[in-house]
C-alpha cells in the first residue's frame, strides 16, 4: 500500500519540574485526611494520627473541614497560579483574590469546552454548577466538591484555606523545612540531569514510573516532587497542562547512603504481595485483563474489598488500568528478583 502523509509530525509535550515545600503541606493534608489510603503509604497509620494529634485545636477543626469537603484540592489549584516559594506570598495571594476569582480557581478544570460553565458557576449560576457536576459524575469526589465550592460563602472558604495552610505548615513543615527543601532539591537536580538524555515521553515514564502518551490538548507536563505521599504518583489536570505529583527517589530522601536500607519500592512490592487475596488477583490478571466486576464475580465478596486490594497493587506499580480493565504489569513483577540481587549484592552460594 502506498501512503502519502500530508499531515503534521506527531507532536509531544515539553516537561517542566518545580518544587516547593508548600506542595508538601497541601499533599500532607490530602494524605492525612484520606484514611483508606493509609495502608498503601510509606508511613504507618499511627504516623498520620500523630500528625493530627499535634495540631492546635483550631487547625484540627480546619483539617476536619478539609476531610469533609476535600479542600486540600483547592490549595493545590491555588498553588499552581504562581511559583510560590514561601508561605507568606501564598497567603497574601489567597487573601487578595476576589470572591469570584477564588471560586473560579477552586473549581477543577474539566476541559476547554466547559470553561465558560466554570466561569458562570463561579459567578453563581446554579445551572452551570449542576452541569459541571454532571460532567464528572463518575469521579470519586468531584461532584460533591463542586457542589460545596459553588454553595459555600467565599469568605468562609477563604478563611478556612488561610487557617488550614498556615496552621499545617507551621506544625509540620516549618520544623523540618530545611531538610525537606534539601530532599526536593536533590531529586529535582537528579531528574534534570537526566532530562536532556531522554525524550519527553521517556523522561516522564522514568521519573513517574508510569507512561503518559501525548494528548492533543496537552502541550506541557509539570512534574512536582513530593516525599509525604510516597509511593504514589498523583495525576491532575490544568489548562493545556498535565500535572504529576511524583514520589522522590529513595536516594533523594537521605543526606547519606545507608547500604542496608532497602529501596522503598522494593519494600512496598513485598508488603503488597504478602497477602493471599492479592496474590489471587495477580494470578487472575496474569491470565488476562479483567474488570473490577469480573474479578469480584470470581472472588466473591464485596466489590469495595476487591477495589481496595487492587489499589494496593497499583500503589506498588504492579497493576495498572485502561478504561475499566485492569492488567498486570509483568515487567514490574519481573524486576523483583533483580531488586533482590541489587539489595543483597554478591552473596556466595556457601552463605545461602
Amino acid at each position: 500500500m502506498n501512503i502519502l502523509n500530508i499531515g503534521s509530525d506527531r507532536t509531544t509535550y515539553h516537561v517542566e519540574i518545580f518544587h516547593s515545600p508548600l506542595f508538601e503541606a497541601a499533599l500532607g493534608i490530602a494524605a492525612a485526611t484520606y484514611d483508606q489510603i493509609h495502608p498503601t503509604l510509606e508511613q504507618p497509620a499511627t504516623y498520620w494520627q500523630q500528625l493530627l494529634n499535634e495540631l492546635h485545636p483550631d487547625v484540627f477543626l480546619e483539617v476536619a473541614y478539609a476531610k469533609q469537603h476535600n479542600t486540600w484540592k483547592t490549595l493545590l489549584h491555588l498553588l499552581h497560579q504562581h511559583p510560590f516559594a514561601e508561605l507568606t506570598s501564598f497567603l497574601s495571594f489567597v487573601a487578595q483574590l476576589t470572591p469570584e476569582e477564588l471560586r473560579y480557581l477552586a473549581l477543577p478544570f474539566l476541559g476547554d469546552e466547559l470553561q465558560n460553565s466554570r466561569k458562570e458557576a463561579a459567578r453563581g449560576s446554579e445551572a452551570d454548577a449542576l452541569l459541571l457536576q454532571g460532567a464528572c459524575r463518575s469521579h470519586l469526589f468531584f461532584p460533591a466538591y463542586i457542589a460545596h465550592i459553588t454553595s459555600v460563602d467565599p469568605e468562609e472558604l477563604r478563611q478556612h484555606l488561610l487557617l488550614l495552610m498556615e496552621g499545617w505548615y507551621h506544625a509540620h513543615i516549618k520544623p523540618r523545612e530545611e531538610e525537606l527543601i534539601r530532599i526536593l532539591e536533590r531529586d529535582c537536580a537528579h531528574k534534570k540531569a537526566m532530562q536532556d538524555k531522554l525524550s519527553a515521553e521517556a523522561f516522564v515514564e522514568w521519573a513517574t514510573n508510569g507512561s503518559y502518551p501525548p494528548e492533543p490538548t496537552i502541550t506541557r507536563v509539570l512534574l512536582i516532587p513530593h516525599a509525604i505521599y510516597r509511593p504514589w504518583t498523583i495525576h491532575a489536570n490544568a489548562e493545556a497542562t498535565k500535572i504529576f505529583y511524583y514520589p522522590v527517589a529513595d536516594e533523594s530522601m537521605h543526606d547519606t547512603i545507608d547500604p542496608y536500607r532497602p529501596p522503598q519500592s522494593f519494600v512496598q512490592a513485598l508488603k503488597v504481595l504478602g497477602d493471599e487475596h492479592r496474590l489471587r488477583l495477580v494470578k487472575m490478571l496474569a491470565e488476562r485483563e479483567m474488570s473490577l466486576q469480573e474479578m469480584t464475580e470470581v472472588l466473591g465478596g464485596a466489590k469495595s474489598t476487591v477495589h481496595h486490594h487492587l489499589s494496593l497493587l497499583r500503589s506498588a506499580h504492579l497493576v495498572d488500568s485502561a478504561g475499566n480493565k485492569y492488567r498486570l504489569k509483568r515487567g514490574a513483577l519481573g524486576k523483583i528478583p533483580i531488586l533482590w540481587e541489587q539489595f543483597l549484592g554478591c552473596v556466595s552460594d556457601e552463605q545461602g
